[in-house]
């Protein structure tokens, strides 16, 4: 309930406030209306694509976080730890050279890619116990490769290096259908094998105990994490740290039940992400990716102090 009422307050305030303060009761009624006042173009075309977007990506990234930590069993585990938003970003780059058209399916065969390597490594490093290490590793390699994308970018190297950013300052119904459908392929088989996740939280080994196929579950909530990521790095670049932070809040908050934790995230998430969105809009259009790395970067630090 906390999480859910938070939400409704940031987006109270995402709707009214901005360049102009626009009062409460205009907002809802351009929302039911429409019109062609300046204001209902406002509200229509720029607030509420940017709000939805903002929502699906905090989402996304938190219900990512609570993915990779439980089936990972470790506390830093998260997309961009583990360097599937660094291979995202790579795709993306790649495709934003070669044309918008490619953005997107660049991105998913990046993080996917993004993904195989960190296991290999970690497979081959130590196992399991070695994959943040391994998700450095990526991320170092990826990294290299977005920074030769930029050096022959030519004159599309402002687009890539602001893309990289994070940012959802012109967000359009297009990203949001996108986004939406991204929260769709992580929250639901997240949802649905939200028992099995519980079970696998338990210990290597311990669920296929109690009946569950831990290699296919884990295979389905890797591709669909890594699906989710990259429609929303596609979308608005790298924002690092929300899968970090917001599952570890989400967890004290509401306990350890997966299903219940994925709806928690999930919102908070949202929440969040909504906030930082609008601490960078008042700060000049900064990009959120700069906010959510200024404190996630500290709260990595603590978990990593802590944990």
């Amino acid at each position: 309930m906390f999480p859910a009422l938070i939400l409704a307050a940031v987006s109270l305030w995402r709707m009214t406030s901005g360049e102009w303060d626009i009062p409460f009761p205009d907002v809802v009624r351009f929302l039911l209306s429409g019109g062609k006042a300046p204001e209902a173009i406002v509200i229509h075309s720029v607030r509420l694509p940017r709000l939805l977007c903002s929502v699906m990506a905090g989402g996304v990234l938190s219900v990512s976080g609570v993915i990779l930590q439980g089936i990972l069993a470790n506390p830093l585990a998260e997309p961009y730890t583990l360097g599937i938003a660094s291979g995202a970003a790579f795709g993306a780059s790649v495709g934003i050279l070669g044309g918008s058209f490619m953005v997107t399916p660049c991105a998913l065969a990046g993080s996917l890619c993004a993904l195989l390597l960190t296991g290999i490594i970690a497979r081959h490093g130590g196992g399991g116990g070695k994959i943040i290490l391994s998700g450095v590793i990526s991320n170092a390699v990826l990294s290299a490769g977005v920074t030769f994308m930029k050096a022959i970018a030519g004159d599309k190297i402002g687009a890539v290096v602001l893309w990289l950013m994070g940012s959802f300052s012109g967000s359009s119904w297009p990203d949001v259908w996108r986004a939406s459908f991204g929260a769709a392929a992580v929250v639901l088989p997240a949802y649905v094998l939200g028992n099995a996740l519980d079970a696998m939280s338990l210990g290597h080994g311990r669920a296929s105990t109690l009946g569950v196929n831990e290699g296919l579950v884990r295979a389905v909530l890797l591709v669909a994490a890594s699906i989710g990521t990259a429609l929303c790095v596609s979308s608005f670049g790298v924002i690092g740290f929300v899968g970090l932070a917001v599952p570890h809040i989400s967890r004290r908050l509401s306990g350890a039940s997966h299903r219940r934790l994925i709806l928690h995230a999930f919102m908070t998430g949202a929440g969040l992400l909504c906030i930082a969105d609008g601490v960078a809009q008042g700060m000049g259009e900064l990009p959120a990716g700069v906010i959510t790395a200024l404190f996630g970067g500290v709260f990595f630090l603590w978990v990593l102090a802590t944990r």
